[in-house]
């Protein structure tokens, strides 16, 4: 048995391959990693509007008199905060200064919450939300493979779902959803995405995933809407520097060290957020720095990040040629004092020290 036979697949994975896309392995799924060309797809979204099959990503709701009080501990943004069709950027701290996963919250009532979380990580959080919850008894059901979930992103990206459907999407605003029909099939509309150019991302059963899409394409062609894979999903998050989970943080990664302060209130106590309180006010050691390459060459995960006497201070946990600056970026943890924007580090490729400047985020 090959291992591509062991992948889970997408409902529109014969809708990838009839389109010619290269398919990878990602997160136990079979994947468009791109079509026909990165950097293409990139612009397109940039400029115009792109369309990602991002389905691999779990959803998991949580109900119940104890969902808020659930969700609430679990996760280190503000739920509190939160009103009915509101989406919150979150994480799940662990129990040991880390990260489980980052995730999305959206809550539709006091009692009933749905939390879209990442891949690769469905298993983990599912047996540390009934870890959790032990304490609450919220009723947790994983939906992963239920739903199929389509990000429509780009600055024409509105104009595409608008011709679409009967719900007003220019009165969702910015991480607010609504549920509604896109082509007459019932979706849950959000106004989120990765990419940093707007859109939406719509949420369907997967038995109208190819309906969706092809509704999609069809309202879109006056745009020269673009099918997009992987590969220019993470260039597009990099450039607006969205941390991906695996690369930037982790199971050892603070909140507070990744630059996710502002997902991460005090205000109700949530799991080990003393600890994370605490770190806050010594300051952290090291920080993740945005860094822009002076020198010629790409950084990538794993690089080692030097300081200029050759010393290994840390290394790259993501990096990329930017499409849209034309110049080599990347992310990585560093010691606080070189964390400030205009600092010189230097990034280790192929035994060569590359001079680097950390800036400022977004780069673009």
């Amino acid at each position: 048995m090959s291992e591509n036979s062991q992948l889970k697949i997408t409902a529109l994975n014969d809708v990838h391959r009839a389109l010619g896309a290269k398919m990878v392995p990602f997160a136990g799924y079979d994947m468009p990693v791109l079509y026909e060309n990165l950097i293409k797809e990139h612009h397109a979204v940039r400029e115009r509007v792109g369309v990602f099959d991002v389905s691999h990503m779990g959803e998991v709701w949580v109900e119940g008199e104890k969902a808020y009080d659930f969700v609430e501990f679990l996760t280190s943004n503000d739920v509190a905060s939160l009103t009915d069709g509101k989406v919150q950027y979150s994480c799940m701290p662990n129990n040991d200064g880390g990260i489980v996963d980052d995730l999305l919250v959206y809550r539709f009532n006091d009692q009933k919450y749905l939390l879209v979380i990442n891949a690769s990580n469905i298993e983990k959080d599912l047996a540390w939300m009934e870890q959790v919850n032990a304490n609450f008894g919220a009723t947790i059901t994983n939906a992963s493979d239920a739903y199929s979930l389509l990000a429509v992103q780009g600055p024409k990206a509105i104009d595409v779902v608008r011709k679409l459907t009967t719900t007003n999407i220019d009165e969702i605003p910015y991480y607010h959803f609504a549920e509604g029909e896109v082509s007459g099939l019932k979706a849950i509309i959000s106004n989120t995405g990765y990419t940093g150019s707007g859109g939406f991302e719509l949420y369907v059963a997967n038995a109208d995933a190819e309906k969706l899409w092809n509704a999609l394409f069809e309202a879109g062609k006056e745009f020269d809407i673009a099918p997009c894979g992987l590969g220019a999903r993470d260039t597009l998050r990099l450039e607006k520097g969205f941390c991906l989970y695996g690369n930037d943080i982790n199971d050892t990664t603070s909140p507070i060290e990744a630059g996710l302060g502002w997902i991460t209130k005090f205000n109700q106590p949530f799991n080990h957020s003393a600890y994370h309180q605490q770190l806050k006010a010594d300051k952290p050691s090291r920080k993740l720095a945005a860094f822009v390459l002076i020198d010629r060459g790409i950084p990538r995960q794993h690089y080692p990040i030097c300081d200029a006497a050759g010393n290994h201070i840390g290394e790259v946990t993501s990096g990329t040629m930017s499409p849209s600056l034309g110049k080599a970026i990347g992310l990585g943890y560093v010691p606080r004092e070189l964390a400030k924007s205009g600092s010189e580090i230097f990034i280790e490729v192929r035994g060569k020290l590359l001079k680097a400047e950390v800036t400022k985020l977004p780069f673009l």
